[in-house]
């Protein structure tokens, strides 16, 4: 199980900043969580629309989308752009409410489908990689994986202010896996996992600048290698989830078709083919899906991202 960052050894000043900023994050999480979860959905939704698509990230969205959708129109694009602001604002809503969500009982949230041939049965008790991306509500997918009987780990990103990652740890912790495993120095314990012959799951649609360049998008963008290397060293097999968004709060989770992958002999160029692939296969996703995929990410290298890579060694 990983715990949430300490706040040992972090400067007093940065404490209150970061006390200050739980404040306010915990405020509305209560009201989130008093209004009940579709209330906390919609209210999410509108402050996404309304005030989020204000701030200086909605700048880049804006020009991710001209650049991966230069056959749209500016409405066509402005009405993706609308809809990922309400998403996330939806999600952000729902996080008070994750241990509603559940594929489970007489009311299910959450409803799944396996493609022809794929079924639970035949993956689980195996090591198995879930990958996916920012789209819909994602952390359904470790949600569904651990109600389904799959044991395993989800890889994530804690956030930056500890006591805001302590608490989103614990409401992750309700309905999903209880061993999470934060991105850096994940190796290792990821590695242990599929030699446990158990479940990752995994988010692989953001920048990693140390990692390898695969088109995206028509745009070469850096991508983390860490699933094809953990596959092709542990022969885990790679299964991509697609998280749609339904009315009312609920989500819809396909199972997609296997890679169809055959190794080389070559480890570098398997890794760098096997990451091509795994990203090809995110990018028809978010094709699938643009509405709902965070386009805030600054997914290709920048300009300054050109300037450390020529001065490397």
């Amino acid at each position: 199980m990983t715990d949430a960052p300490s706040t040992l050894g972090i400067p007093l000043g940065q404490k209150l900043r970061y006390g200050a900023e739980a404040a306010v994050f915990f405020a509305f999480m209560a009201l989130f969580r008093v209004i009940g979860l579709e209330t906390a959905s919609r209210l999410g939704g509108w402050i996404g629309r309304n005030l989020f698509s204000l701030l200086p990230p909605d700048r880049v969205a804006r020009a991710n989308l001209a650049a991966a959708f230069p056959e749209k129109t500016p409405q066509e694009r402005n009405q993706i752009r609308r809809s990922m602001w309400d998403n996330l604002g939806r999600v952000v809503g729902e996080y008070p409410h994750l241990g509603q969500f559940s594929p489970k009982g007489e009311d299910p949230r959450i409803s799944y489908s396996f493609p022809p041939g794929m079924a639970v049965e035949s993956l689980i008790h195996q090591p198995l990689i879930f990958l996916s991306a920012h789209l819909g509500n994602w952390e359904m997918m470790p949600i569904i994986g651990e109600q389904l009987g799959f044991d395993g780990a989800a890889v994530v990103r804690p956030p930056n202010n500890p006591y805001v990652a302590d608490w989103v740890a614990r409401q992750r912790r309700i309905n999903g896996p209880a061993t999470m495993i934060a991105k850096h120095n994940a190796a290792r314990p990821m590695l242990a996992q599929l030699r446990g012959g158990k479940m990752l799951c995994m988010l692989v649609d953001q920048k990693l600048r140390e990692g390898i360049a695969v088109p995206f998008f028509g745009r070469d963008a850096m991508t983390t290698p860490a699933p094809a290397a953990l596959a092709l060293k542990t022969g885990a097999r790679i299964v991509f989830a697609s998280n749609r968004r339904l009315p009312g709060a609920r989500f819809h989770v396909t199972v997609l078709p296997a890679l169809d992958f055959v190794p080389g002999g070559d480890e570098a160029g398997d890794i760098q083919a096997l990451t091509a692939a795994i990203t090809t296969r995110i990018e028809e996703m978010v094709r699938d899906n643009p509405g709902q995929w965070l386009w805030i990410h600054q997914r290709w290298p920048t300009p300054r991202d050109a300037m450390l890579m020529q001065a490397r060694p």
